[in-house]
């Protein structure tokens, strides 16, 4: 039976009514999907940034002092009052030293203290640092990296073969940012930093595997 063609009229017209669903579920649907991948892109720079500064501290011990006014500073000849041949240089003469990284051209010593040895830098061996810590992580530019030398006790005043201090050596990765993709890459959001340390080995050389 045909229904009278203004009953027709008064019926529901469903026409679009898959397309006007599919358009209210597509954009909760893309934030899902691109938050997914965001959590696994987010963890996999965490990653990277870890992996990074511990093959930096490797690099750093074994390679040449970044702070290199230590290298040939005897303590037993240069301090006043010098400190005996074959003693343990004590804190109070090597309190640390740091190099931002950056723009920096020269080294401070740590706490605001007075370093009695020259605080200048080996920018040369800073750069072969950073360009092996871009291996790892790409993102990375000579203004995230710092380093430091902290006292660790190890060494000792006048050593004929090497440096007087075997300093702990910690790498740091600081201000680097996540473009997550569900923001478009329009918005960049911080990330913790990562940083290891080590114990100075022989401190000389331009390349370490």
């Amino acid at each position: 039976m045909k229904l009278p063609r203004v009953l027709v009229g008064l019926l529901p017209d469903e026409q679009g009514a898959s397309a006007a669903e599919f358009a209210l579920v597509l954009p909760p649907f893309l934030l899902f999907l691109l938050g997914t991948l965001d959590v696994g892109r987010f963890i996999w720079f965490v990653n990277e940034n870890e992996k990074a500064a511990q093959i930096g501290a490797r690099w750093a011990v074994a390679t040449d002092f970044i702070c290199d006014g230590l290298e040939g500073w005897s303590f037993a000849v240069n301090q006043s009052p010098p400190i005996l041949q074959g003693d343990p240089v004590p804190k109070s003469a090597f309190p640390g030293v740091s190099f931002a990284g950056g723009n920096a051209t020269s080294c401070t010593c740590a706490s605001g203290d007075t370093c009695s040895f020259p605080l200048t830098a080996n920018t040369a061996a800073y750069g072969r640092l950073v360009a092996r810590m871009q291996q790892i992580q790409p993102r990375l530019g000579a203004q995230d990296v710092s380093i430091e030398y902290a006292w660790s006790g190890l060494g000792y005043s006048g050593d004929p073969n090497g440096p007087d201090v075997s300093p702990i050596v910690t790498v740091k990765i600081d201000n680097l940012g996540f473009r997550p993709l569900f923001l478009a890459g329009l918005m960049s959001i911080g990330i913790p930093g990562a940083s290891y340390s080590l114990t100075m080995e022989d401190g000389q050389g331009s390349y370490s595997n």
